[in-house]
């Protein structure tokens, strides 16, 4: 029997396993792919996220990771700049993922890879998972629901993502507004670049159309984007993308974490460390014998802030582009950026 399963390898999953299998914790990690992929993600590590990792045991420039120095905003004709204020860097979730699968591992951590998570159903005071009996399950799954245990349901959005080469960029992520959307764009490792989008309405089909609705939404995506050569022929998609979303209640030895508890919205680029935030959280919250559901009130309340600031800069980006490109040119740029991290 193992004392604590988590679904799930990505940066949520991994950081819980990491902080149980270091507080001397018998866990299993399960994870459906055989090996470490790309997923729809904006690659930003914030400071928050970077301290994390450094944390866990992640070298972030060993891994080939850009550090990144700036951020733009641009809609239309109107474009700004402004400095990032504090440490962060661009990486692929592909090199991440098995970076931190590899830090699990060695804390200890039984990873099985290649196995599909088909429910958790209760079994006494504890889970049946896989097979497996567990006294807890901590859910990483990311945006893909549990079945039996999906997320409260609500309107989302549709996110994509493309890798680039071809470019030339700076080390700036650029926050590109476009009808029915905003796109990031960001250097990354190996010479690549990552594009991702977050829209309402039908989404294009093909990778070439998603990069013709961001360029025509501002002269910057224009000039960035140009001599752009996508390496899919389509975009990686996810449907559904509740932003504002965090958990409430829960069922007694499930923790949810990532994803599976609160969505920040993307253009803050905060979204890998509320991922990494949570799973620790969640292992302190197993070790202390926190019940689920007070943990996850618990999470409400320390990403209520953040969360409503995100959703407030979504809403302008979207609503309201020049005054929000406007906005990044003022002191205000810097204070959202620090007020919208969870660490």
């Amino acid at each position: 029997m193992s004392e604590i399963v988590v679904i799930g390898a990505g940066p949520a999953g991994c950081a819980a396993a990491i902080a149980l299998a270091r507080a001397n914790r018998r866990v299993t990690m399960l994870e459906r792919t055989a090996e470490a992929q790309e997923s729809v993600c904006g690659e930003f590590l914030g400071g928050d996220a970077v301290a994390l990792l450094r944390g866990l045991g992640v070298d972030l420039p060993a891994l080939g990771a850009v550090r990144l120095r700036g951020a733009q905003a641009a809609t239309g004709r109107h474009e700004a700049t402004a400095a990032l204020p504090f440490e962060a860097y661009g990486l692929s979730r592909r090199l991440l993922d098995a970076a931190l699968q590899q830090c699990a591992q060695a804390a200890g951590v039984r990873l099985q890879r290649g196995v599909a998570v088909p429910g958790a159903r209760r079994l006494g005071e504890g889970w049946e998972v896989a097979g497996l009996r567990t006294r807890h399950v901590v859910l990483a799954t990311g945006k893909h629901n549990l079945r039996g245990h999906a997320r409260q349901p609500g309107l989302g959005a549709i996110g994509l993502k493309l890798h680039l080469e071809g470019l030339d960029l700076p080390p700036v992520v650029s926050l590109l507004h476009f009808a029915g959307g905003y796109a990031g764009l960001q250097p990354g490792n190996g010479g690549l670049a990552n594009l991702c989008a977050a829209m309402t309405g039908v989404p294009p089909g093909s990778a070439a159309a998603m990069l013709d609705r961001i360029r025509q939404g501002s002269a910057l995506a224009e000039r960035l984007l140009r001599d752009a050569r996508p390496l899919w022929a389509r975009p990686l998609a996810v449907a559904g993308v509740p932003y504002g979303f965090r958990q409430q209640g829960g069922v007694a030895g499930l923790y949810r974490i990532g994803d599976q508890l609160s969505v920040i919205p993307s253009f803050t680029g905060d979204g890998m460390a509320m991922a990494l935030a949570s799973g620790l959280a969640a292992a302190r919250a197993i070790a202390a014998g926190q019940d689920t559901a007070d943990f996850h009130a618990d999470w409400r309340r320390r990403a209520a802030g953040q969360m409503r600031l995100a959703g407030a800069g979504a809403w302008l980006m979207r609503a309201m582009p020049r005054t929000f490109v406007a906005g990044m040119a003022t002191p205000l740029a810097a204070m959202a950026m620090r007020g919208t991290r969870v660490a």
